[in-house]
């Protein structure tokens, strides 16, 4: 069947955390003893497939809340944009705020549980139990890095929540500080433990290569916003070149990447699986139009775009972000069009739909279970162009190896010719605008090029405001933990 359904019976009632909204937001993970369970291989397995699964909620739709809905990429659709509206208009509050670290922590608590259990059992081979480790290690990194980026200081846990002992169910937050030494650690860890540079089936697990990937994002943030300088980019530009080294390449075809047929494609270093019986849905089915919002007089070419309308309309690309794209851009109409409505000559503009992870049509219905990408081969491209230019080396290879796909014959027009870092800087956050717009990373490029104030219309004026760069704690999260604090500034 799929790799995530594999988790049996009684993995799924081990790794099913119910409703829980502790400090980090975790009740005691079963009433199932480890020792009736952690006993085989297929167990670590079925904790694994557990542990995929779980993060599966998070990409589903808080990934493109958190690293997205708080940039200039988003705006009103056709129904009422409702809680996303105080994201792009920057309105959050300690009252409103209503995000949470729950699905994060939920992963990473079924993480400790591999890290904690799976070195005592016996496997037939031992690279596959050090492989099982490995990607336990790098999940934990990549949801420390998640919260470190959205709230700065967290509360570390790095053992499991199996009872009700408040030491280790209420924390304080730890310093940020002290969270990147844990991400970092843990992407050691995770290295040293892999057997190769290769990928699983559909790339849809951890891997050496994506590690990497993770690593150099990692190193270029510290490097930017936590004083890592020069030492930091050269480590990332490092992992990027030894991630580069696996089996990946630009598609030729940009909207290929997302097609729902294309799974798993050359371009793809690691995406969440989404698939049926898996999953119902995920975020892109929020930025597509349902039936009775198309305008019947809209134009031939923009419905054959849409095709088969479904989803709702709930927010939108915005004008600031669809009037940077150029119309040589092929990857303006693989990423959105724009609909019109034509009355009697009267042309108007009605939306925009997001096309970049359209789904498929069954039975005359849409369905939105394309993979979520969390990183492929041109986000590696730009953030070697991105260390590069940090490291006073000319970034404009990778930059044209981007434009050369995106403008194809039209490329010459747009050669990008080195200049000033701070102008090679510009150039590259630009291109990931382009290249990587709805998948879920914009808001958190413009904190680490320092650019949120200058770009997000709504930050505009408040650059005093600088804790506005991260997001308070909801009330909710407040309410169940006397020793967390606010986050500074809310």
């Amino acid at each position: 069947m799929n790799h995530y359904l594999k988790i049996t019976a009684l993995g799924l009632c081990l790794f099913t955390a119910s409703s829980c909204d502790s400090i980090i937001d975790l009740k005691p993970t079963s009433v199932i003893s480890a020792n009736s369970f952690w006993n085989s291989e297929q167990d670590a397995q079925g904790a694994l497939n557990g542990m995929y699964a779980q993060f599966r909620n998070f990409t589903q739709a808080e990934l493109i809340l958190l690293g997205e809905a708080r940039s200039e990429a988003m705006s009103h659709g056709i129904q009422n944009a409702d809680y996303r509206i105080k994201y792009f208009e920057n309105t959050m509050t300690a009252t409103n705020a209503d995000r949470t670290w729950i699905e994060l922590y939920k992963t990473v608590n079924l993480a400790n549980l591999v890290i904690k259990y799976v070195p005592g059992i016996s496997f037939t081979s031992e690279p596959t139990k050090n492989g099982v480790l490995a990607q336990a290690y790098a999940m934990r990194a990549f949801c420390y890095y998640v919260m470190a980026r959205t709230w700065g200081d967290v509360p570390i846990s790095v053992e499991p929540v199996e009872g009700y002992n408040p030491e280790t169910t209420f924390k304080a937050r730890n310093p940020q500080a002290e969270v990147f030494t844990l991400i970092k650690s843990d992407i050691a860890q995770s290295l040293s433990l892999f057997a190769n540079n290769t990928f699983p089936a559909g790339r849809s697990f951890w891997s050496k290569p994506a590690v990497n990937l993770l690593k150099a994002d990692v190193h270029l943030w510290t490097s930017r916003r936590m004083g890592g300088d020069n030492g930091d980019a050269a480590i990332a530009l490092e992992a990027l070149e030894d991630a580069e080294k696996s089996d990946v390449s630009l598609l030729p075809d940009f909207s290929q990447i997302f097609a729902f047929t294309n799974k798993g494609n050359k371009e793809v270093i690691f995406a969440t699986r989404f698939a049926d019986l898996e999953a119902t849905t995920n975020f892109f089915a929020d930025m597509y139009i349902n039936p009775s919002d198309l305008p019947a007089s809209t134009d031939a070419d923009t419905k054959l775009a849409i095709g088969t309308p479904g989803g709702f309309n709930w927010w939108a690309p915005s004008a600031t972000l669809r009037n940077q794209f150029s119309t040589d851009d092929q990857r303006r109409s693989a990423s959105f069009v724009e609909v019109y409505r034509n009355d009697n000559g009267n042309r108007s503009f009605v939306t925009s739909v997001v096309l970049k992870a359209k789904g498929f049509v069954e039975n005359g219905t849409r369905r939105f279970l394309d993979d979520i990408v969390i990183y492929r081969y041109a986000d590696l491209v730009l953030l070697k162009a991105e260390a590069k230019n940090l490291l006073g080396q000319d970034p404009s290879a990778e930059v044209n190896q981007i434009r050369q796909r995106a403008y194809k014959d039209k490329y010459a027009a747009h050669t990008y010719v080195a200049g000033s870092r701070a102008e090679n800087d510009e150039a590259i956050l630009q291109e990931r605008l382009f290249e990587f717009a709805f998948e879920g990373k914009r808001w958190w490029d413009l904190v680490r090029f320092n650019k949120a104030f200058e770009k997000v219309p709504s930050l505009k004026g408040r650059e005093k405001d600088q804790y506005l760069l991260l997001w308070p704690l909801s009330v909710g999260t407040m309410s169940l933990n006397s020793k967390l604090t606010q986050t500074p500034g809310y």
